[in-house]
């Protein structure tokens, strides 16, 4: 098949150390090539990838003080260049908001989009509304719960390079914690959860520019000898950083659309021990490759209990359910159908 993979602008496929979205795009464009599928990506400029990339201009993280109508502003742009190319693609699948479902209004029956965020909010309901013909797809399936009336063509979850990663040793006598520093991802909680454990914290990601209050007032209190915050990781630190842990904690406090860390620490062989919501349920196999939770007490005693499991079967199951080979499949099998 002939495919475009139209990806957001704001970082470059794949992201340094950040972009779930960014990472997930570069995946399974590259899965889908391996495959045998004549792909284009439309990225930012100086995006890596084995298909042909038509450049967008630079990421717009790397512009000093963008204005803050530029994303819309160089999407429409974009946009604007993929309907011009419509005729060139069998399939069009967009991992962009909002205005790629106007835009391509003509082709729409061979579009797929994938919303890579809640849809418990009025934007995308009045978004799914406008549109109810718009193919689209879902990362789990509670998230595809939410789509009452939308024109839901299945349900594929992320995945990543197998080859990304292996797994890990463990034993490093510390729990990791991924993500954003957000009253979402509560990295506040990973650090209480392991000090119940009687571990230490190593906290990864990034202050959200959006609220840097949250990390000042409710995490860099708590920092000290057994909760150290390290900054944003990179696929190389990564590796160590989760695989040498022993475990994974995720503590979420809204419900995740996927949790692309989760598979991330499968991958090096680390269990995850993660409250119940949103996909978490759909990822994490109960005493396989990690434990499923609702407190912190909880929490912790699961992460005592982590050690008892098997690494090996923690890696084998990312395997087996989340490599970027499973979703391309998955996303083939969906635009199959909309050709058909």
């Amino acid at each position: 098949m002939r495919i475009a993979q139209v990806c957001p602008l704001f970082l470059t496929v794949p992201p340094a150390d950040r972009g779930g979205t960014e990472r997930v795009v570069f995946d399974l464009t590259e899965a889908l090539v391996r495959a045998g599928h004549d792909v284009t990506l439309f990225a930012a400029d100086g995006s890596l990838t084995s298909a042909r990339l038509i450049g967008q201009g630079p990421a717009i993280s790397a512009i000093e003080d963008a204005p803050p109508g530029l994303p819309g502003a160089r999407e429409a742009v974009m946009l604007d260049a993929v309907a011009a190319r419509a005729g060139a693609f069998d399939v069009i699948h967009c991992h962009t908001e909002f205005a790629h479902a106007a835009v391509l209004r003509d082709v729409r029956e061979r579009t797929l989009t994938t919303v890579h965020w809640r849809l418990d909010q009025a934007d995308r309901n009045a978004f799914f509304e406008g549109f109810p013909d718009l193919p689209i797809a879902a990362i789990s399936k509670d998230q595809g719960s939410a789509y009452v009336g939308a024109n839901l063509r299945g349900v594929v979850h992320h995945g990543l390079d197998a080859d990304r990663y292996e797994a890990g040793p463990g034993g490093g006598g510390y729990a990791a914690f991924i993500g954003r520093m957000t009253d979402q991802k509560r990295p506040d909680a990973a650090i209480r959860i392991a000090r119940g454990a009687g571990l230490s914290c190593r906290l990864a990601g990034g202050v959200d520019l959006g609220n840097p209050r949250y990390f000042r007032e409710r995490v860099e209190p708590l920092l000290g000898t057994d909760a150290v915050f390290v900054g944003p990781v990179g696929d190389a630190a990564k590796q160590d950083f989760l695989g040498g842990a022993e475990a994974l904690l995720f503590p979420i406090d809204w419900p995740e659309p996927f949790g692309l860390v989760m598979i991330e620490a499968m991958a090096c062989g680390t269990p995850v021990i993660a409250y119940r919501r949103g996909s978490v349920p759909e990822v994490i196999e109960e005493g396989v490759t990690g434990f499923i939770v609702e407190t912190e007490d909880e929490a912790a005693a699961a992460l005592i209990r982590a050690r008892t499991l098997d690494r090996a079967q923690v890696r084998a199951r990312f395997e087996a359910r989340f490599t970027a080979d499973h979703m391309a499949a998955g996303y083939a099998s969906i635009y199959e159908g909309l050709l058909s």
